[in-house]
């Protein structure tokens, strides 16, 4: 992975087929009222689709293999899941009813910036490991510069070592990463500024696993397909152990 932490990787003609495949069957699936009911957060403008589209274990979608040229920096996993299918909408982010002000304020401001595979448990919501992902990689389905995927270069790196560092020698999915994780995230915010990453069908974009990211508002009164942004997110796991690791 390079240094800042992702990388974008030029257009490829394999991964333009594949993304045309699933944006064929992205449209269905986002019109389906079914898909709309389970998927819809934030007044209805962000579809977040974790699962949905029915790609095959190999990744390919309507018979087009996935490939490219991400596969020159990590290693392609056994298994693909199902990939995530996201969709941003005009106005993103709305607040819902249940939102309190703080959280809808972070993901205006601070773009709901997180590491991915840190979910929130118990009442308390204290932050655990329960996806170690190897990586991250988004492939964009439509032609779309609103609302860009948000990231902090080089943050892997703080975060890493945060996480290392409250873990140590005990198992990772035991450990209550939560302080470390909040106070690391503040020490990002002092020190890098975030970056807007823009990429179009036949593109890839690849995260390290640790890299603070998150996703910019749609501006009031800016154009954009009236389908939304759409990107595919991969998220394949490997150890707990893994995971930590200064790699």
């Amino acid at each position: 992975m390079v240094e800042e932490g992702y990388e974008v990787f030029d257009s490829d003609a394999a991964v333009a087929r594949w993304a045309r495949a699933a944006l064929r069957i992205a449209r269905v699936i986002a019109a389906d009222p079914a898909q709309r009911a389970q998927h819809l957060r934030h007044g209805k403008t962000w579809f977040v689709g974790v699962d949905a589209l029915p790609n095959a274990a190999d990744g390919a979608i309507e018979g087009v293999p996935l490939t490219g040229p991400w596969e020159r920096r990590v290693d392609r996993p056994a298994s693909w899941h199902a990939a995530q299918l996201s969709i941003v909408y005009p106005g993103y982010p709305a607040r819902d009813p249940d939102q309190s002000e703080a959280n809808h304020r972070f993901r205006v401001t601070r773009f709901a910036a997180h590491v991915d595979g840190l979910l929130p448990v118990g009442p308390d919501r204290r932050r655990y490991l329960r996806e170690p992902h190897a990586f991250v990689l988004g492939l964009p389905l439509n032609l779309a510069e609103v609302a860009p995927l948000m990231v902090w270069p080089g943050s892997q790196r703080i975060m890493g070592a945060a996480f290392r560092a409250v873990i140590g020698e005990r198992e990772p999915t035991k450990v209550d990463l939560t302080e470390a994780y909040q106070a690391a995230r503040r020490e990002v915010f002092d020190s890098i500024a975030p970056m807007p990453v823009a990429a179009r069908p036949g593109q890839a974009i690849l995260l390290h696993r640790h890299l603070l990211h998150g996703m910019a508002p749609w501006p009031a009164h800016t154009p954009g397909p009236a389908e939304g942004r759409m990107l595919a997110y991969f998220r394949p796991q490997f150890s707990a152990e893994a995971w930590v690791a200064d790699t």
